[in-house]
């Protein structure tokens, strides 16, 4: 019988969240891919393999589900170098690109090639099979592209090649999925509140309220709408905005006044949100200060999404309290916090660590096929105990 290993991934818009395993691996990808040539020019090639190799993923994707098919890519922090890279346009349902797939596929090619335990490694290709729990934003579960994402992954054998990639060139994986689930972002985010990793219940106090989820990513906005311990899919609402289009207004004004081209929207929010020179870039050599950019810009958006939190609320009357997560909420929480406090003042909360809001999915998602994984194998259990049982 092959083994399953369990892969929980959020593709998110400004970057890939994935667990491993039992917990025992993670890995975090910059989403940012660039089209490549097969033999990819590198300085000091005899050292490659000296090199991190989440930094320099160079990959070959064959997979049926993708419309462009047996493609190279740079991906992650390498393609965030290359003129030609592409982020998710905002607009764009995660669902239907291709982008996402290819993030997918890498970050569970880079597990399976780091998985000592991997199922079977011949010739180079590795087969290996996963259990995988993911998620949708809630408009695109409602609108049910979560059925055809899902058909997209089962039944097929999807291939990442390892080019120019340290310790791993010439490697190929061989991704199949042994079960998908496609879970609702703001229920997941709900389900990580609430649970700890055994699913064992954590914040007895939010168990019967109704609450409010503001999840901001980086191309949509969705609110999930929580009662009954269950997202009301009639009242929750998605929004096609999120951090990406303002990241990218910050990026071309900084490079129209200071002259300082920055490589990605992850540059822009680590700019914004470091612990040290915040709003701070280097301009030929001198710290220089774009926090008048930054707060204009960040401050239109945040009014905009304080505008869905308001009228949300207004239709939700009796919810008690609205959490932020996601990673435009860690850049806009100084300014919903400000807007707040002058305005409405609804009892709202985030998260003061940044990484837990990030991580939220993944982790939210790990949770629920962990749960899966246990009642299927509790199932199988029960009934091969029953069949084994003589008969009277």
């Amino acid at each position: 019988m092959t083994r399953t290993r369990i892969a929980a991934v959020d593709v998110g818009n400004d970057a890939v969240k994935a667990n491993f395993g039992k917990l025992e691996s993670e890995l975090y990808i910059p989403n940012v891919i660039a089209r490549d040539l097969e033999d990819r020019p590198v300085i000091g090639i005899e050292d490659l393999d000296e090199k991190e190799p989440i930094d320099n993923l160079h990959i070959r994707v064959h997979s049926p589900a993708l419309k462009e098919n047996n493609a190279i890519y740079r991906v992650g922090n390498l393609a965030a170098k290359s003129d030609n890279s592409t982020e998710l346009d905002p607009g764009s349902s995660k669902s239907e690109e291709d982008q996402t797939l290819i993030m997918l596929f890498a970050s569970i090619a880079l597990d399976a090639v780091a998985d000592k335990n991997a199922q079977s490694a011949q010739n180079n290709v590795i087969e290996a099979n996963y259990t995988l729990g993911t998620g949708l934003p809630l408009r695109e579960v409602k609108e049910g592209k979560d059925v055809g994402y899902r058909s997209q992954l089962l039944g097929s054998v999807h291939q990442v090649e390892f080019l120019v990639t340290p310790r791993y060139q010439g490697m190929k994986v061989n991704i199949k999925f042994d079960e998908v689930k496609v879970y609702p972002e703001g229920f997941a985010a709900y389900v990580n509140l609430v649970m700890d990793n055994d699913l064992n219940i954590i914040n007895k106090e939010l168990i019967d309220k109704q609450i409010l989820i503001q999840d901001i990513g980086g191309l949509s906005t969705d609110i999930a709408v929580i009662r009954n311990r269950n997202v009301d899919d009639d009242k929750a609402q998605g929004f096609n905005l999120g951090v990406a289009e303002s990241l990218e207004q910050i990026r071309d004004e900084i490079l129209t006044k200071h002259g300082v081209e920055l490589d990605s929207r992850r540059d822009v929010v680590d700019i914004i949100t470091r612990k040290n020179d915040r709003h701070h870039i280097m301009v030929r050599g001198s710290r220089t200060s774009v926090h008048d950019i930054t707060d204009r810009i960040l401050l239109e958006l945040a009014k905009k999404q304080y505008r869905f939190l308001r009228n949300v609320w207004q239709k939700n009357s009796q919810s008690e309290i609205c959490y932020f997560v996601g990673g435009g909420s860690a850049v806009l929480k100084d300014y919903i916090k400000s807007l707040n406090n002058k305005l409405d003042g609804f009892n709202i909360d985030f998260f003061e660590d940044e990484n837990e809001s990030i991580w939220m999915m993944a982790n939210a998602y790990y949770k629920l096929i962990s749960d899966f994984m246990r009642k299927t194998e509790a199932s199988k259990q029960k009934k091969d105990k029953k069949e084994k049982a003589p008969s009277k």
